[in-house]
This record gives C-alpha cells, sequence and structure tokens, in this order.
C-alpha cells in the first residue's frame, strides 16, 4: 500500500532563543528537519511539511533540498490536530496510508520506521501509534490501554489524573494512518482541554468509537524520539547521534582511536581498517575508504570522497573535494573544490585558494596522478597541475602546469656577508 509522510515543522521553538527555526538548528551540518526527511524519503512517495513560524525559511530549505517533499501553511496554529488538518484538502481522494512525524526528533531511524510500519500491517490496524518506555515520564503524554492490553486512549499529562501520571508507557509522537478511514476525525476533533488545541492524540479515541482496529507499538530504544526544544537538548542528541555512529563504524571494522573526542556525522561512511585519530572532525556527507588514517585534528566540511589508502594528517582542511588512492595531505592545508589523483603528496601550508571574494565565487583545482606539491604553496584556482608535474616550495600556481614540469616562482635567494655582526654592533 502506498505511503506518505506528514511532518509537524511549525513550532516557534521558545526555549530555543534563535531567529532561527527550530527544525533548522543542526547536527553536524544538517537541519533536524534533514534527518527527519532523509529517515522517510526511502518508504515513503511524498511528504508534507506542516510550516509556520519563519515558514518562508522552511519552505525554502524544503524546496531546495528535498523534491518529493511540499509545505504546508498551519496558520494560526492550533494544535498537532489542527495542524495535520491542514494536509486533508491535498490527500481528499488519497487512500493509502499516512505516517506522521515530528520535524525536530533527528534520532529516529529509518530501519525503526519500517518496523513501525510493518507491524501496522502485520496486525491490521488501522491507528497505530509508536510508544515507548520512560522511567520518568514526565512532560510526556501517556498510553493507556484497555484491560485486553488494546491502546484505549493517549492522555496528555496537562490533563492526566494522578495515577494516569504513574504510567510509564508514552507517546512517542508518532504514528501510522490508514488515511481513507481516518481522514474524516480531523474534521470532528474537539478542542475542549487545558490548551483549547485540538490534539492529535485525540483520534485514538475518535477511532475506538468508530470501532476501528487501534494499536500500540512500543520502540525499544527510547533516545530515538528524544526531541530538541532547547540548545541543551541540541547538544545532548548531537552526543547521543555521535555515539551512536561511532559504535556502528568500530563494529564495522573502523578504528577510533579516541571516541570521546572524535565527532563524525551520520552521513559519513567510512570503509574498513580505516583509523580516525583524536579530535577529528567530519561533518556533512562523507565517503572515505579502506586503510585510510584520518587526523588527528582533520576537518571534513562534507562532500568529500576519499580512496582506499589516503592519509589526511593533522590540522588538514577538507571541503567539496574527490581524493584518489594513495594520497597524501599530511599537515596544516587546505582542500577545497578539488579533485586530486593518485599518489599525490600535498606538502605542509599548502592553500587551494578556491574562492573570489570579489565575484563570490568557487573554482576547482586539479591535481591529476603523481603531482608533488611543496610546502607553503597556492593553487589559485581554476588551475590544473598535470601528471607528474612538481610545484616547488613557496610556489603560487596562476596557471596550468604541464606534465613532468617543475613550476617554481620564488625570489632569487640574496646572501649579505657579515651583515649580522654590523648590525649588532
Amino acid at each position: 500500500m502506498e505511503l506518505k509522510s506528514i511532518i509537524l515543522a511549525a513550532g516557534k521553538g521558545t526555549r530555543m532563543k534563535s531567529e532561527t527555526p527550530k527544525v533548522l538548528h543542526k547536527i553536524m551540518d544538517k537541519t533536524l528537519l534533514g534527518y527527519v526527511l532523509d529517515n522517510v524519503k526511502n518508504i515513503v512517495t511524498e511528504s508534507f511539511v506542516i510550516v509556520g513560524h519563519h515558514a518562508e525559511e522552511v519552505e525554502k530549505f524544503v524546496k531546495e533540498n528535498y523534491a518529493s517533499a511540499k509545505t504546508v501553511l498551519q496558520s494560526p496554529q492550533l494544535g498537532t490536530g489542527h495542524a495535520v488538518s491542514m494536509v486533508c484538502p491535498q490527500l481528499e481522494n488519497y487512500a493509502g496510508q499516512v505516517i506522521i512525524l515530528c520535524g525536530d526528533t533527528p534520532l529516529i531511524k529509518e530501519e525503526t520506521l519500517k518496523k513501525f510500519v510493518e507491524y501496522h500491517n502485520s496486525v491490521n490496524s488501522d491507528i497505530t501509534v509508536m510508544s515507548t518506555i520512560f522511567e520518568n515520564p514526565t512532560n510526556y503524554g501517556r498510553i493507556i490501554r484497555e484491560k485486553d492490553n488494546s491502546l484505549k486512549c493517549i492522555v496528555e499529562e496537562k490533563d492526566a489524573t494522578t495515577e494516569q501520571k504513574a504510567v510509564k508507557e508514552v507517546n512517542a509522537g508518532i504514528y501510522c494512518l490508514n488515511w481513507d478511514k481516518i481522514k474524516l476525525a480531523f474534521s470532528q476533533l474537539k478542542s475542549n482541554n487545558a490548551q483549547g488545541e485540538y490534539y492529535l492524540t485525540d483520534i485514538i479515541e475518535w477511532g475506538k468509537t468508530q470501532n476501528l482496529n487501534v494499536n500500540a507499538y512500543i520502540l525499544e530504544d527510547n533516545a530515538e524520539i528524544y526531541g530538541i526544544n532547547s540548545r541543551i537538548n541540541l547538544a545532548h542528541a548531537t552526543k547521543m547521534m555521535n555515539e551512536r555512529k561511532l559504535q556502528a563504524l568500530m563494529e564495522n571494522g573502523v578504528t577510533i582511536v579516541d571516541p570521546s573526542c572524535t565527532w563524525i556525522s551520520d552521513d559519513t561512511e567510512i570503509g574498513q581498517d580505516t583509523i580516525i585519530y583524536p579530535s577529528t572532525y567530519l561533518e556533512g556527507k562523507n565517503k572515505i575508504g579502506k586503510n585510510c588514517k584520518i587526523g588527528p585534528f582533520a576537518h571534513f566540511r562534507g562532500s568529500v570522497e576519499v580512496a582506499d589508502n589516503v592519509k589526511i594528517g593533522n590540522f588538514v582542511e577538507v571541503k567539496k573535494s574527490k581524493i584518489d588512492s594513495n594520497t597524501n595531505a599530511g599537515h596544516l592545508s587546505y582542500i577545497g573544490d578539488s579533485e586530486l589523483g593518485s599518489h599525490v603528496n600535498i606538502g605542509a601550508g599548502t592553500i587551494t585558494a578556491n574562492f573570489n571574494p570579489l565575484t563570490n565565487t568557487k573554482s576547482k583545482t586539479v591535481l591529476k596522478d603523481n603531482v608533488k606539491i611543496g610546502s607553503n604553496s597556492v593553487l589559485v584556482a581554476p588551475v590544473t597541475v598535470e601528471e607528474g608535474a612538481n610545484v616547488a616550495a613557496g610556489t603560487v600556481i596562476t596557471k596550468d602546469v604541464q606534465p613532468w614540469t617543475l613550476a617554481i616562482t620564488r625570489a632569487p635567494l640574496k646572501v649579505i656577508e657579515g651583515w649580522v655582526k654590523r648590525f649588532i654592533k
């Protein structure tokens, strides 16, 4: 059955104390909303992002990055049930399933969502809520079950009785719905609660009155539904995501010398027997091959592809570049918007000058196989250094260099005999 998603991303995020919409805050240079959209894009045919606070910014982000996603404006913002109702006109004739998520929960995994939908289908459910267990469930809506263990309702904490507040199973905020059976609910929700809002959770009680099959799926790892409401939450989620990533890499044959000071984005792939040295920071989307040595103090800024047997050493920054096998950039260099061949050596202090601040444009540097770049050289892009060419230390390259040649721009050395002694006198 076809599956679409609705992502709730209209909130202001007051506790973030920021002019940036909450869902556009970043973890390892990727937005919170981006994580959620990426985690559903392989299981749904279309996503609807509900926008509200700073709607134009969120709309721009979605339009520029996700072709299969649309934005829907919620104004005024009258609760989560009201938010979903904004999509009803666009799904009027849709008879498939809908999964509903929050745009501020970046830790949810694609495989978890797949299992959730599979469970929904396996029990022939009409409404399935994802739940999880917290020893301290404060601030979460409680899952209230019938005597036969089926789902009865969800009660928000501010509306819960003392007995209901003692329940440790909570609403994880993710739903799977058979849309043609549930869509009518969004025109019949009531706002008779403490907040005067239309709760998405009330579709559970509505479904029960319609004799629909209503269930709850328990998520084992409650960290996956950790929501971001403050900068403290953001820092904590970043740490959790990083620890999860490092553990997965180590289990797959990557050596992380010191996990306590290594940061690797969820979108970075690393091959077996590669060693990541301490204080390395790899953000964005990158692909690193086998038997590489990265760091210490290396920084990848995204869109970096590194083949096998490559060394990127201390204080080397790489951005939007492709580096072929057996190439070394040992220390103190910047490689940006570049393509490096195999068996290339980058001397210390080498800079690819890729940005023109007058035209606000970036250009490409190409170093073919077996090129050797001497220390403290500057490669002013656009420029190509052909196969086997050598660039002498301290050289500024402003035009293409032919194969197997030596390129050098250096003032002649001048030695003044006796200068030091005369100066001291």
